[in-house]
């Protein structure tokens, strides 16, 4: 057997498995989003719907918001975790990556045990400080999950950075701010990209925290699973399916895009 059929008989696996689990249902989900009685003139349905419309806004408006948090959070503990050796770092660094380990109904429950009716901060304050079924609930509750997600792959890449750049920009009087400006910054642009829109794509497809907290919250993943299971109406929830899949899809490949050219430029 010849080197070039070996690898096209371990290629057949990857295949088998691209078609049948990834290929054969995006089809399937696309053909379905045309079947209902607006044919495919649903897309325009969306558009023209102020709920869906609304929801799409308010998705992307948090998971929007829950990336650039997270990215803050996680770069300025990322910097200060991956620099610094101290008496309990291990510790810590478990701890900041702990929520990796929680499904999404867990994290939802917690911020109910936090904001809730009955939660900590209500009986402290009690009828004041209700807020886990708001957006401000789902926000947290996405931030709890995206920052170890985040924290990773802007630690791996911090470590990366050769620290006598920063020492040279120093020793030529630059700031502490135009260090992190001019040295840090654009060697970290591409893991921040990237973290960025895994952090983006995690929040707008987020469904157990979600369904948790969802008294007052109407978000594309909700409404794809109210569409679906109470209104039996397939072809929509195909529909916004399709859409979601899509926004994120799109992030994803400007992030990988944007990415891969400042690695490139940066060799």
């Amino acid at each position: 057997m010849s080197s070039r059929q070996f690898l096209a008989l371990c290629l057949v696996p990857l295949t088998v498995f691209s078609l049948a689990f990834l290929a054969l249902p995006l089809v399937r989900l696309v053909l379905a989003s045309g079947e209902g009685n607006a044919g495919w003139g649903v897309y325009l349905q969306i558009l023209q719907t102020p709920r869906y419309t609304a929801t799409l806004v308010q998705t992307v408006l948090v998971s929007t918001l829950v990336t650039v948090a997270a990215l803050a959070v996680s770069t300025t503990a990322g910097l200060y975790l991956a620099r610094n050796r101290f008496r309990g770092r291990a510790v810590l660094l478990s701890i900041l990556t702990l929520p990796l380990a929680f499904p999404g109904v867990v994290v939802g429950f917690m911020i109910i045990l936090l904001g809730g009716r009955q939660g900590l901060f209500n009986q402290i304050l009690p009828g004041h400080m209700i807020f886990a079924y708001s957006t401000l609930g789902l926000f947290l509750g996405y931030l709890y999950f995206s920052i170890p997600r985040v924290l990773l792959t802007v630690m791996a890449a911090i470590e990366k950075i050769d620290p006598s750049l920063e020492e040279a920009a120093r020793t030529l009087g630059a700031s502490p701010y135009r260090v992190m400006r001019d040295v840090l910054i654009p060697q970290l642009a591409p893991a921040l990209v990237a973290a960025g829109a895994i952090a983006f794509a995690t929040a707008m497809g987020a469904f157990g925290t979600a369904f948790t907290l969802a008294t007052n919250i109407d978000v594309l993943p909700m409404v794809i699973y109210t569409e679906f299971t109470l209104s039996a109406n397939i072809a929509m929830a195909a529909a916004l399916s399709v859409m979601l899949g899509f926004a994120t899809w799109t992030i994803l490949f400007l992030a990988r895009s944007f990415s891969g050219a400042g690695v490139a430029a940066g060799g």
